[in-house]
């Protein structure tokens, strides 16, 4: 737990040799009110004497100013000290007056200003010195605890699983709630466990990930505040690291950034030997793909128990976020997991029981997946391109995201199996007319066409859907078959229409 910032009233009325006294009821006085920072003390027999005064400040007087009698007067005058922030006042008796005012006693407990006592044999500056030895103690204590600190994070970085066991020990330094939010936006690691991450924590974390600068941020609720910290260089963030507490001075601020830097050179290195593996992966993968599974077995000890199911998604920005989520999953459930990646694409293996963790990533990274049936490793390669026509399937299984099941795909379309690279350039240039008309007249011929099909060519439900008459519908149709040169009254020609908007699409 790390010391307080600065002294406050309980620390200077605890002192003997000042003999202070509270003469204020603390159970009357706000909450707190004896463990607010005292900054400075100063001294004044001023009647209005905040125009000099700064706030946090304990104020001492001798009572000079007040006129015998005078309530309103000294009413005004401690309503302007709390107005100022004035942490408390001092009364030096047996000076002016013997014993404080009653009036003042009334008015400071009316104001919940916290009043003391000061004998007469105490002078105003032994308090002031009083004050400013209790500060360099703090001072000195604080950066003894920074250096404490510091030295038990670098031992904690040279624990297994480094980067957690730092974070830990951070949270007992700091005495708060610190929490580890990976390259996807999923908590990784919190100390102590359950009490400290919100939604907003959550989605203050992943915000900063999305925006992919290294930056900072505080986030506060009507409960707590959190500053949170990115991990990583701009462009390639590694994480956040909240922390359940504002950076308040230089040592906390000295601590925290040695854990950042500590972890973002951990997270590197870690970055660092995942390259390895994925290139150690990849060279498996080419084997598996051979139907061999022999290789990889003997490079990583053991695989996903058959039979198996493969997915594959398009390489992106979510790839690595996904990859690290998978090799947790792995680390953390123990699911028996395999994966590797390229420039093009993403390659997952699981044993077939534990297909619904694809619908999981899937969700999770907002991607599509392509999954193939259930096979043995004997016939990885025909899992694999099965994997790859789901992935690049369009029709009624597949909205755009999601895992896309082989087995949909086949029993939803045979369009999957022909769309090739040649068939979709022979797709884009039949259509090429109608596109260049609707780029040039900013029409819909296209989209119009495509709804019309899709309504069996019948132009009443299709005008509906459209939103337009059906005389409207008609004029697009014999409009595309005239840019088209095709008579679209006939069944082979729609077929052929259909075919190559679906495949263009691809």
């Amino acid at each position: 737990m790390e010391p307080p910032l600065n002294p406050t009233l309980r620390t200077l009325l605890a002192r003997r040799e000042l003999r202070l006294s509270l003469v204020s009821d603390e159970v009357a006085l706000p909450d707190g009110a004896l463990e607010q920072p005292v900054r400075w003390v100063h001294s004044s027999d001023l009647r209005d004497p905040t125009p000099f005064l700064a706030d946090d400040l304990m104020l001492l007087t001798t009572g000079t100013q007040f006129a015998a009698g005078d309530a309103d007067g000294v009413r005004e005058y401690v309503a302007r000290l709390t107005a100022r922030g004035v942490n408390g006042l001092g009364f030096g008796s047996g000076v002016h007056s013997q014993g404080i005012p009653p009036e003042l006693v009334e008015a400071c407990a009316t104001h919940g200003l916290a009043l003391f006592d000061v004998p007469y044999d105490v002078p105003f500056i032994a308090i002031a010195r009083g004050h400013a030895e209790s500060i360099a103690a703090q001072t000195y204590a604080r950066r003894t605890w920074a250096l404490d600190a510091q030295r038990a994070l670098a031992i904690a970085a040279l624990r297994p699983r480094g980067l957690e066991s730092a974070l830990t020990e951070l949270a007992k330094r700091l005495g708060c709630w610190v929490g580890f939010f990976d390259a996807s936006g999923a908590l990784a690691h919190e100390h102590p466990r359950g009490i400290g991450s919100s939604a907003a924590v959550a989605t203050a974390a992943e915000k900063l990930l999305q925006r992919g600068s290294a930056a900072s941020r505080t986030i506060t609720d009507s409960e707590s505040t959190h500053t949170l910290f990115t991990l990583g260089r701009t462009g390639h963030l590694r994480g956040v690291i909240a922390i359940a507490a504002s950076a308040q001075d230089a040592e906390t601020r000295a601590v925290v950034t040695s854990v950042i830097a500590m972890a973002g050179l951990s997270l590197e290195q870690n970055a660092s030997l995942a390259r390895g593996r994925r290139r150690l992966r990849a060279q498996v993968l080419e084997s598996l793909l051979l139907d061999d599974p022999t290789l990889a077995r003997r490079v990583l000890g053991s695989m996903p128990a058959g039979p198996i199911v493969v997915a594959v998604t398009r390489a992106g920005a979510a790839a690595d976020a996904l990859l690290e989520w998978w090799e947790r999953l792995h680390a953390e459930r123990g699911a028996a997991t395999f994966a590797s990646s390229s420039e093009a694409a993403v390659t997952l293996c699981m044993p077939a029981a534990d297909h619904a963790l694809l619908d999981e990533a899937a969700a999770r990274f907002s991607i599509r997946l392509g999954v193939s049936d259930p096979q043995e490793y004997n016939t990885f390669s025909r899992a694999h391109a099965q994997a790859m026509t789901a992935l690049r399937y369009v029709g009624p299984a597949a909205d755009g995201g999601g895992a896309v099941r082989y087995a949909d795909t086949v029993a939803s379309s045979m369009l999957s199996a022909v769309t090739t690279d040649d068939a979709r350039l022979v797709a884009a240039s039949r259509l090429a007319p109608l596109r260049a008309h609707d780029r040039r007249a900013d029409a819909e011929l296209e989209n119009s066409l495509r709804v019309w099909l899709e309504h069996d060519a019948r132009f009443e439900p299709a005008a509906a859907a459209l939103g337009i008459h059906r005389h409207t519908l008609r004029s697009r149709v014999a409009q595309s078959a005239a840019l088209l040169g095709q008579d679209l009254a006939s069944f082979p020609a729609r077929a052929e229409l259909w075919a190559a908007l679906r495949i263009a699409d691809d």
